[in-house]
């Protein structure tokens, strides 16, 4: 598989679980909190992995966004407006996932949400390969 082929992979990963976090805070009442956010650190793990293989890095097999986040503003330093997200974020990766209760509100999940779309978004900017996809996908449409 090329490196194009692989980081494309990873950002649809990162899309997959944005749009389950949005279907399930839209359509579950009491809505799933915990695991919404967790799809929403998932996403912007996946997008910052993805940004990193673009980049010829093999990323650390971790769910720290601040580590990773460290990483790629080693090549591009305007990620650091992903540094507050990412401080919020990190936390649910693993403490959601096990019987250890936190507090987390609904209106963590919906700040979760936004902004994990907006980080989305801010690393697919960065990457060249799904630009040119993206405008290949539309010449062909």
């Amino acid at each position: 598989m090329n490196k194009a082929d692989l980081v494309k992979q990873w950002f649809d990963i990162a899309s997959d679980d944005l749009r389950s976090a949005a279907f399930l805070f839209d359509n579950l009442y009491p809505k799933p909190i915990e695991i919404i956010c967790y799809h929403c650190q998932q996403a912007v793990e996946k997008a910052l992995k993805g940004y990193l293989i673009d980049h010829d890095i093999e990323p650390p097999y971790i769910h720290d966004l601040n580590k990773l986040l460290l990483q790629c503003e080693e090549y591009d330093t305007s990620f650091i407006v992903l540094q507050e997200l990412c401080r919020k974020l990190t936390d649910f990766a693993t403490a959601t996932r096990y019987p250890s209760p936190i507090d987390i509100l609904e209106t963590d999940a919906v700040y979760a949400l936004e902004k994990a779309e907006d980080a989305y978004g801010f690393c697919a900017e960065l990457v060249p390969s799904l630009q040119h996809r993206q405008e290949s996908d539309q010449k062909t449409e």
